[in-house]
């Protein structure tokens, strides 16, 4: 049977001791799916990884996408369901889901898994930038669960070639985050402390409106203009306010904040309707756990908590700020931009 909301409550789980068990099976299924695409991106060309090899609803699949979605159905069986059933939700699969192990029914699984195996596929394929795993786990609450239902979240890092270092972030609802960084030339592990920015303002930091991709970018930049005009004031002959880093990655963008490089990120692509391409989905930020418990604050464009479905399908429009002081700073411009603009 489902599990009722009433019984877990939206957010929370009655026992940490009924998920925290999954935590060590992930790390592993991380790992495994880490070497194995780490072993890819040796073994092939760049002309190789970056061939298209699918069109999923404007989504393009990339053949590096390909090695970590072929075995993900398998590790997941073999690491996870053999402890209980779940619902596995990822892009690739048919209707975006599969019941393991196989023939279980959905109504029977415990859990609802949400997976994107490479998050940053772009940059990683073509050595620029490090890509992610992503994985958020909530009760199987049927097609109700909802993104704030996620309770454990875990986040790796899939290096470059050249990097012998990869951090893993993982998180418990209420039970705060960590963080360890391997090596992988030593195979040795660290404990990793990180901490977002204690700046009180975005001035002389990293603050930026994401516009990664053609479409509206110029919209999406004469808002970020206007919005740290009215929030710094004009520019200063010779110096620069604020930096920006277009990061074509969700699960980057949330680490940057989470790790105190970012202090303010805004990805309002899905505002910009039918003029823009790609926009973020559930899975590119379904470990978002990890950056709150951390003190990130997270919300979407209204300043709401950012709930949306446990799917593949939804645009997911958001922003993110450092902590509580930076939020104060810039949430009430960009707000009154966005109400003036018509755009909710």
């Amino acid at each position: 049977m489902f599990i009722s909301p009433v019984a877990f409550g939206r957010g929370r789980i009655r026992d940490v001791n009924d998920i925290e068990p999954l935590l060590s099976p992930l790390r592993e299924l991380h790992d495994c799916i880490r070497q194995s695409v780490l072993e890819a991106t040796a073994a092939r060309s760049t002309e190789e990884l970056s061939k298209i090899v699918a069109d999923e609803g404007g989504d393009l699949v990339f053949a590096l996408d390909r090695v970590s979605e072929e075995i993900l159905v398998d590790l997941v069986t073999k690491k996870i369901a053999c402890h209980a059933p779940v619902v596995l939700v990822a892009e690739g699969l048919a209707q975006g889901k599969v019941n393991l192990p196989t023939g279980t029914r959905e109504e029977d699984c415990r859990w609802r898994i949400l997976v994107d195996p490479i998050d940053g596929t772009r940059p990683l394929m073509y050595q620029k930038r490090p890509g992610w795993i992503l994985t958020g786990v909530a009760p199987n609450l049927g097609d109700r669960t909802r993104l704030n239902d996620i309770q454990l979240a875990v986040q790796t890092e899939i290096p470059l070639l050249k990097q012998h270092l990869s951090d893993q972030l993982w998180a418990i609802r209420g039970q705060g985050a960590a963080a360890e960084r391997y090596d992988r030339l030593t195979n040795e592990r660290q404990p990793l402390r990180l901490q977002p920015s204690g700046a009180h303002t975005i001035r002389n930091g990293y603050a930026a409106i994401s516009r990664f991709f053609p479409g509206a970018r110029d919209v999406l930049a004469s808002i970020e203009e206007e919005l740290i005009g009215e929030v710094l004031g004009p520019p200063v002959a010779g110096q620069s306010l604020t930096f920006e880093d277009q990061y074509p990655s969700t699960g980057g963008q949330l680490f940057s904040l989470a790790s105190g490089a970012d202090r303010f990120i805004g990805d309002l692509r899905p505002l910009m309707g039918e003029g823009v391409g790609l926009c973020c989905h559930p899975y590119d930020i379904c470990t978002m756990l990890i950056a709150e418990e951390l003190g990130v604050k997270i919300t979407d464009p209204r300043g709401n908590p950012l709930d949306v479905p446990l799917d593949v399908e939804t645009n997911v429009a958001w922003v993110g700020y450092a902590n509580r002081a930076i939020r104060e700073e810039v949430e009430p411009a960009l707000q009154q931009i966005l109400k003036t603009r018509g755009l909710f």
